[in-house]
C-alpha cells in the first residue's frame, strides 16, 4: 500500500511538472472602471483557475503586450489618441512584478498590437494608418522611432472604412516579412523586414486586396508549417483562409462567423490556432457575443465544429492555454475573463464556470516561469 502510495505522488508531481507554471498577463482598458493598467495571475494549468498577484502602476490603455523572446521583459501600446505611447517594463515573474523602464512617443494615434523579437518593437497604429518601428537597448528600454511608415486608402463602410487603419503587424513565420492588416483599406502589406536596418526597417514588397468589400482585414494566424494563413475580418465577420509562400498569399476558402441572422451586428476579433495546426477558434463580438471552433483539415480548408456563447459581452481577445487544454476569453465590455475547458479530441468548448472579474480586459498573454 505504501509503495502505491507513493507511486501516485511521484505520477502526480510528474503530470504537474509537464503541465508546467505558468503566469497570465492581462492588458486592460483604464478609462472605463477602476484599473492599474497590466494584471499578472499565477495560472493553475489543472482548472484553468486564475490568482491575482500584482499588477502595473497607474498604466495608460495598455490594450495590447508582448514579452520577448527571454522573457525579461514586457512591451506595451498605451492607447490614447494624439497622446499615444509606447511602453518597455521589466517582467519579474518571482515578484510578480513589471516595472517601467521607459515609454515613447507611438509616432501615431491609437496603437492597436505590438509585436518584438531580438532586436526590434513594431506596433501597428489604428486610427493614424501607421506603423512605428523602435529599437531595443540592452537593457530592454526602447530606442527613439527608428521608422515611420504612414499607409492612405479607404473602403467602402464608413466610418470604419473612411481612412486606413492599421489593426495588426506580425512576423512571417521565417521571419523574413512583417505583414500588417489594413481593415479601413480592405488591405494587406507585406514588408521586408531588415532587423538591422535604421531607416529601412521594413521595405514594401506587396501592397495586396485580399479581403472582400467592406469586409474589414483584422486579425490572422498562421498553421504550424506557414504554408496557410487564417484571416478573420471584422466587418462582416469573415474568415478567410490563404494559400502563403515566400512573402505571397492566394484566397482558398471564405466562409462566415456571422450569426444566422442577416441584420445582426457583426464585430469580429480575434483568432487562434492549436500547436497541432488541427483546430482553429475565432471569436465575434457584435450581438453574437460567440466564439466558433473549425477543424482544419489537410488541404488547409476549414470547417465548422461549433458555435457557443462566451458568456459575457464583447470577446475582444482571448487566448489558449500552453497546454492546450483551456481557452481563456477576454470579455471586453462584461468586464470579466470567461475559462472554457477545451476537448483534445474534438476541438470543441465547455463552459467550466469559472469567471474572473477584471476591468475592461482586452489582452490576454501567458508566460511560463522559469
Amino acid at each position: 500500500m505504501m509503495k502505491l502510495y507513493r507511486l501516485l505522488i511521484l505520477f502526480a508531481v510528474i503530470t504537474a511538472n509537464a503541465q508546467g507554471n505558468y503566469k497570465l498577463l492581462v492588458g486592460t482598458y483604464t478609462n472605463e472602471c477602476k484599473s492599474e493598467g497590466i494584471y499578472i495571475y499565477d495560472y493553475n494549468a489543472t482548472d484553468g483557475g486564475l490568482k491575482l498577484k500584482g499588477s502595473s502602476e497607474k498604466v495608460i490603455n495598455p490594450s495590447f503586450l508582448t514579452v520577448s523572446n527571454d522573457g525579461k521583459y514586457v512591451y506595451s501600446v498605451n492607447e490614447n489618441g494624439t497622446k499615444s505611447t509606447v511602453s518597455s517594463f521589466k517582467y519579474t515573474p518571482s515578484s510578480d512584478t513589471v516595472d517601467l523602464i521607459n515609454k515613447k512617443d507611438a509616432k501615431g494615434m491609437d496603437p492597436c498590437h505590438i509585436i518584438t523579437d531580438d532586436t526590434n518593437v513594431i506596433v501597428a497604429n489604428y486610427s493614424s494608418g501607421s506603423i512605428t518601428v523602435y529599437g531595443k537597448k540592452d537593457d530592454g528600454a526602447l530606442t527613439n522611432s527608428k521608422q515611420v511608415i504612414a499607409h492612405t486608402g479607404s473602403g467602402s463602410l464608413a466610418p470604419q472604412q473612411k481612412d486606413s487603419h492599421i489593426h495588426m503587424v506580425q512576423f512571417s513565420p521565417d521571419k523574413n516579412y512583417v505583414i500588417a492588416t489594413d481593415l479601413g483599406a480592405n488591405k494587406m502589406y507585406v514588408y521586408n523586414y531588415n532587423p538591422k536596418g535604421d531607416k529601412e526597417t521594413l521595405v514594401l514588397k506587396e501592397e495586396k486586396i485580399i479581403a472582400k468589400v467592406g469586409s474589414g482585414p483584422r486579425h490572422f494566424v498562421f498553421n504550424p508549417n506557414g504554408s496557410f494563413m487564417y484571416l478573420i475580418q471584422e466587418l462582416d465577420a469573415t474568415l478567410t483562409v490563404l494559400y502563403y509562400g515566400e512573402g505571397k498569399m492566394a484566397t482558398i476558402q471564405e466562409l462566415s462567423i456571422a450569426p444566422e441572422d442577416k441584420d445582426a451586428e457583426n464585430s469580429a476579433a480575434d483568432i487562434h490556432i492549436t500547436k497541432d495546426g488541427k483546430f482553429l477558434y475565432a471569436t465575434n463580438r457584435g450581438e453574437a457575443n460567440s466564439i466558433t471552433v473549425f477543424q482544419v483539415h489537410a488541404n488547409g480548408k476549414v470547417s465548422k465544429v461549433q458555435e457557443i456563447s462566451t458568456e459575457g459581452i464583447a470577446p475582444r481577445n482571448f487566448a489558449i492555454d500552453p497546454d492546450e487544454n483551456f481557452v481563456l476569453v477576454a470579455n471586453q465590455k462584461s468586464n470579466n475573463i470567461v475559462i472554457f475547458k477545451r476537448d483534445k479530441t474534438t476541438g470543441m468548448l465547455s463552459d467550466t464556470g469559472n469567471r474572473v472579474e477584471v476591468c475592461q480586459p482586452v489582452c490576454l498573454v501567458f508566460t511560463k516561469v522559469k
